[in-house]
């Protein structure tokens, strides 16, 4: 089993990113072709191997029609 990079509030900000692509009826597949972006892209961050940037959360939140400002704010 690989090591997981995320503290608490990275996994729970996996979650609610997860959670929010779900809610916008995408699956990995089709966010990854939004972004421009290989399908293990999503995987990979989605699952712990990876962490995001701030521009990468906010380009993913625009595709899954998600107000990054409130999932950060779910964060503190």
């Amino acid at each position: 089993m690989k090591k997981s990079i995320y503290s608490d509030k990275s996994a729970k900000l996996c979650a609610l990113l997860v959670k929010a692509r779900e809610n916008a009826g995408l699956t990995q597949a089709a966010l990854a072709q939004k972004l421009g972006k290989p399908q293990s892209f999503i995987a990979k961050y989605e699952g712990g191997e990876r962490r995001l940037d701030v521009i990468e959360l906010i380009e993913i939140s625009r595709h899954v029609k998600a107000d990054p400002k409130k999932i950060l704010e779910k964060l503190l």
